[in-house]
């Protein structure tokens, strides 16, 4: 992902140019990407970190896409992440399952 940031950034005229908008949802699926593990490991609330998980999914996927519109490889590049988003979501949503009437 920081490769991927880092051609967009270069490719798309940095902070100004036509990478604003690719650059402003990769910091935002940071943000999220940072906070799901505060909320599953730390205040344990799994209900809230698979709706947290969603967000980060369909930001992550925007993200990529718009990666993809500035430089190609940029936007390969997210292929892996998604799928391990996709792996990390279904099992945090297994884990709300098998484990909702004892916390949240």
């Amino acid at each position: 992902m920081g490769y991927a940031s880092y051609m967009v950034w270069r490719d798309g005229g940095g902070f100004n140019g036509e990478a604003t908008i690719p650059l402003a949802l990769y910091g935002s699926q940071l943000a999220l990407n940072w906070a799901w593990s505060p909320l599953f490991f730390g205040a344990h609330k799994i209900g809230a970190s698979l709706i947290e998980m969603g967000f980060l999914w369909g930001t992550a996927g925007a993200c990529g896409y718009a990666f993809g519109t500035v430089n190609r490889t940029a936007g390969l590049l997210f292929i892996p992440y998604m799928a391990w988003l996709t792996l990390a979501t279904a099992l945090t949503y297994r884990i709300w399952k098998d484990n909702k009437d004892k916390i949240d």
